[in-house]
């Protein structure tokens, strides 16, 4: 278990590392040796024994064309090493030089500004960009997601599927902007869902095409208007490629008496408040709040939400309980409890081996008070941070009753395939809803014996899910995590495969 931001920071670092080597099917090896380093030294690196120098992460990043996803990594660990106060007496790096070549698109500037007029919200998300890459740029790809009632994504999801958002009522227009010059840009729909749309920005027009050329730098700004009987007192920026500054900017009606707050996550940090304070002053009969921040880490997640304070709240629909009520009434811990997002501590075996064992009885036994409850055709695990117990252990039992349970100990994926797929996952801390998550297919999992010997287990399909499920309790993750930016949960009410196993 590392101890401290550092430690992890390096594990980031090389499982960036092996995610990217196990997707493009090279052993540690072929690596090794398509970087020019000894064939030993891509191991030791993964397994934790060097840490990453910064030739190794430039050429790991070339070789494996990561997409800028080694490189941050390596930066979030090279700026922890360094002090504070000494980075301040570096020089900054040139703007072309923040990246290594072969990098891809990298957004060196993001301005998103959201302004609320009358009964609608207007978008408006400015990128500069510059491209490291060795391709030209002819796309680049957007989203565009609603959530009306973000404290109730059940009551939310039914809103959206009786009055979806629609392409025609957001009025999306785009353009470039290069050298003075403005050029439409057409755009193209990806995904199509009540809540969520995904759009490719084209660089091109009815007159001509303008790649962005590797080496080249330009500008691009789309605006789009959203109703506010669709959209929710919230606005989330997430960081999906490279970026070097994200800025954001509310303008809300100074009469609405607008509170605003912040939060943020990312995939090594639980969620918790904007580490820069939200910034306000007034414009006359407007209220403009700005939060701004340096080199955010990829997949990092921004949330600003408010309140208009000279509105009553509206309450959901109440009168009904809760299946996650169910849960808690047998001792199951719900969303929102600190220790769900705490790393869990591993056992000292053979030593604590009556701890464990006494542990793994309790979570075996409401195994079989969940059975009473719900049918768990799918199989069904549980880690003892669900039952409030800050250790690292997990009961899974497999869609086959007749199958023994699988007891995980100190658990800890090793390998995983490259291959994938999406499937409805649920959670016991998370009963409401449920929610597409992709999980690879195969993975390895190395995790202690009570006499403290250690072995890996590979689990396939199935059982790979519902394993890698109960590990991410361990480490202080939902599945919620895991999901994609914007797609939304389906309240357990509406969801139709309850009593059927997966499909693979």
């Amino acid at each position: 278990m590392t101890t401290s931001p550092l430690d992890r920071a390096a594990d980031s670092f090389a499982a960036e590392l092996a995610r990217h080597r196990t997707d493009r099917g090279l052993s540690k090896k072929q690596l090794a040796h398509e970087m020019g380093f000894d064939p030993s030294y891509v191991s030791h690196v993964e397994g934790r024994r060097h840490r990453p120098t910064e030739d190794f992460a430039r050429r790991a990043e070339a070789v494996l064309k990561a997409g800028g996803a080694i490189w941050q990594r390596f930066r979030e660990y090279d700026d922890l090493r360094h002090a504070r106060s000494d980075r301040s007496h570096r020089e900054p790096p040139l703007p072309g030089q923040w990246m290594p070549p072969g990098t891809g698109l990298i957004v060196e500037r993001e301005t998103a500004t959201l302004t609320h007029v009358d009964d609608d919200y207007h978008c408006v998300i400015r990128r500069e960009l510059y491209n490291a890459g060795t391709e030209p740029v002819t796309r680049y790809l957007v989203r565009v997601a609603v959530d009306r009632y973000p404290s109730d994504p059940g009551r939310s999801n039914r809103h959206h599927r009786e009055h979806p958002l629609t392409f025609a009522e957001l009025h999306l227009r785009a353009h470039r902007e290069d050298g003075g010059e403005r050029e439409e840009m057409h755009w193209r729909a990806k995904h199509d869902r009540d809540a969520f749309k995904e759009i490719w920005l084209l660089f091109e027009n009815a007159d001509r095409r303008f790649p962005l050329y590797p080496g080249d730098r330009a500008t691009i700004e789309y605006a789009y208007t959203v109703g506010r009987d669709k959209w929710g007192p919230w606005f989330q920026r997430a960081v999906r490629v490279p970026t070097r500054h994200l800025s954001v900017r509310l303008d809300l009606p100074a009469a609405l008496d607008p509170q605003v707050w912040g939060a943020e996550t990312s995939l090594s940090a639980e969620e918790g408040p904007l580490r820069r304070a939200v910034e306000r002053h007034d414009d006359g009969d407007r209220v403009i709040f700005d939060w701004a921040t340096d080199e955010p880490p990829l997949n990092a997640r921004y949330r600003m939400q408010w309140r208009f304070r000279a509105e009553p709240d509206t309450e959901p629909d109440a009168g009904h309980v809760r299946p996650s009520d169910r849960m808690r009434g047998i001792g199951i811990v719900q969303r929102g409890t600190d220790l769900l997002r705490q790393p869990a501590r591993p056992f000292d075996l053979p030593r604590e081996e009556p701890a464990a064992r006494e542990i793994v009885d309790r979570l075996c036994t409401s195994l079989a008070r969940l059975d009473e409850l719900h049918p768990f055709s799918k199989g069904v695990g549980i880690a003892a941070p669900q039952l409030g117990i800050g250790r690292a252990a997990a009961v899974v039992r497999p869609p086959d009753r007749a199958a023994e349970p699988v007891v995980l100990l100190n658990p800890r994926v090793v390998d995983s395939s490259c291959e994938t797929d999406e499937q409805y996952e649920g959670c016991l801390s998370f009963f409401d809803h449920r929610g597409l998550v992709p999980r690879p297919l195969r993975i390895d999992v190395e995790h202690a014996q009570a006499d403290g010997s250690r072995v890996i287990t590979s689990f396939e399909f199935g059982m790979a899910r519902l394993v890698a499920h109960e590990v991410d309790h361990l480490e202080g993750r939902l599945y919620v995590d895991r999901m994609a930016p914007g797609v939304p949960l389906v309240p357990v009410e509406e969801y139709r495969e309850t009593g059927h196993p997966w499909r693979y």
